[in-house]
């Protein structure tokens, strides 16, 4: 629903790699560059919805204007990133937005990603609650396993995701559930 609050897990950085190839092999090329920007840039779906191809192909940064917070972002491009945009990108108009309708007249919206999500999960056996958010907060566990789970990274992800604080986004990463279960797991 609209409006509506939800909690979303993340997918383990090697799901996430298969499933985009799943999607790509599977003839989804606008999920599988979905879920691979999304993965790998980190950002909200309102913005990530309106990413022209100008703005990331053959690039190795880009900056966005974030609408929430009309605040400039410089993002560097992966490598594997640009492998994904090479092999989909099939002579589209630079200037268009990447995922357009299928009449290809406006961007698709969030409550359509939110469902197709879903069948895309169920269709490959991904257990869990996925929405739009899953690909923020799946770079978000990468980065912070990439660097030991360090109190570092979770203040550079603070700033990456614009939180206020570390605790918020321990709380947005799902680190303080999992803390909470290893106490559990620790007597």
């Amino acid at each position: 629903m609209q409006g509506q609050k939800t909690k979303s897990d993340f997918l383990e950085w090697d799901k996430f790699q298969v499933l985009v190839g799943k999607l790509e092999r599977d003839g989804d090329k606008k999920f599988a560059l979905l879920i691979g920007i999304g993965c790998y840039v980190g950002l909200r779906i309102s913005d990530l919805l309106g990413v022209k191809w100008s703005q990331v192909l053959n690039l190795k940064e880009t900056s966005i204007i974030e609408g929430k917070t009309q605040k400039s972002r410089t993002i560097t491009l992966h490598p594997e990133l640009q492998e994904i945009l090479i092999r989909l990108y099939s002579g589209e108009n630079l200037e268009q937005p990447i995922f357009l309708n299928r009449y290809g007249t406006k961007t698709i919206n969030v409550q359509y990603v939110n469902r197709r999500l879903k069948v895309i999960m169920h269709k490959y056996g991904l257990k869990g609650r996925f929405s739009s958010h899953f690909m923020r907060k799946t770079l978000g566990r990468r980065i912070w396993e990439q660097n030991d789970c360090s109190e570092k990274a979770l203040l550079l992800l603070g700033q990456l995701f614009n939180h206020s604080s570390i605790q918020t986004t321990k709380i947005y990463l799902g680190i303080r559930e999992q803390e909470i279960q290893n106490i559990y797991l620790s007597i």
